[in-house]
């Protein structure tokens, strides 16, 4: 009895396994659902959007910069959004405000009001060493309220910046949809965070614009790409919005790209600031290419085919 005991126990265990082995090939082999064509990355690509404005050439998050951008025919701005202390969202993207302008202390801490005040041409130095932009009456940080008011036909990808509470945050995310919705511009928005509470929280009460995957999402399918086991990958985000290497690890690979556009993900890459990069990345696939050099990107239109 012991000796038949021990033959099913070992037979079981090997059919378990059989099983297990069948359905992960199953399972692989299966065709993965991928998200349909968001309205946002409808229009002919690529896209080539001002990060921060182009803040290789204006200073950054002001009207100086975007107005720039949009000499250069750029299809979109990519900029953060940070939370006043009288809850006013403002396009910024550092949580103090010493990093550019001549301000000091927590955004949170600041209102509105004594934020306009800022000089945020103050540390901008142009290829000269020279600061050319100093006290520049369109040196100032604007509102999203205004971005959205004054370029109603370009594209935004909004990062939404983590505040320090829970509150705070969720403040942000509903003020954000709001103006949203005032502006009638969820079709032109894409939305991301390095903090996925953050799009958890504002995917439930917008659900019309397009996301980007966070840090941890995009890794983890890369991940999944480089161990022959992509079709495992499951997202609900519209586009990876990569950098051209994290780490060491670069995820530029024509194949990749050739990965993502297979899976529906749209594939994006920002610090694309130079012209043979931008040729490269476009001719393998690559969708969305974040720029500071605005400049050159209506260089690249001028000469893509």
């Amino acid at each position: 009895m012991s000796k038949f005991n021990k033959l099913f126990k070992r037979s079981f265990l090997g059919l378990v396994g059989v099983i297990g082995s069948m359905f992960f090939i199953l399972k692989y082999k299966a065709k993965p659902e991928n998200q349909s064509t968001h309205d946002f990355h409808a229009q002919t690509s690529p896209y080539i959007f001002a990060n921060r404005g182009g803040s290789a050439v204006k200073p950054e998050n002001t009207k100086l910069a975007f107005d720039n951008a949009v000499t250069h025919n750029i299809d979109g701005f990519a900029v953060g959004v940070n939370l006043t202390k009288d809850n006013e969202v403002i396009i910024y993207n550092n949580s103090d405000l010493d990093a550019t302008t001549n301000g000091s202390g927590k955004v949170i801490a600041h209102t509105l009001s004594e934020i306009k005040r800022l000089d945020a041409g103050y540390y901008f130095e142009d290829i000269n060493g020279q600061t050319p932009y100093r006290k520049h009456k369109d040196a100032t940080i604007l509102t999203l309220d205004e971005l959205l008011s004054y370029y109603p036909n370009v594209k935004l990808c909004i990062s939404l910046i983590s505040q320090q509470t829970q509150q705070q945050n969720e403040i942000l995310c509903q003020k954000v949809n709001d103006l949203i919705e005032k502006h009638q511009s969820h079709f032109r928005i894409l939305i991301q965070s390095e903090n996925a509470d953050l799009v958890h929280y504002i995917k439930k009460i917008n659900e019309k614009s397009a996301y980007a995957a966070s840090t941890n999402e995009m890794l983890k399918g890369f991940i999944n790409y480089y161990l022959g086991i992509g079709d495992l990958f499951t997202t609900q985000a519209n586009t990876f919005l990569l950098p051209i290497e994290y780490k060491g690890i670069k995820f530029t690979a024509p194949r990749f790209i050739h990965w993502l556009n297979t899976r529906n993900i749209v594939p994006g890459y920002y610090g694309v600031n130079n012209l043979d990069l931008m040729n490269d990345l476009v001719y393998h696939g690559a969708h969305t290419l974040i720029t500071d050099r605005p400049d050159l990107a209506e260089r690249f239109k001028l000469t893509y085919h």
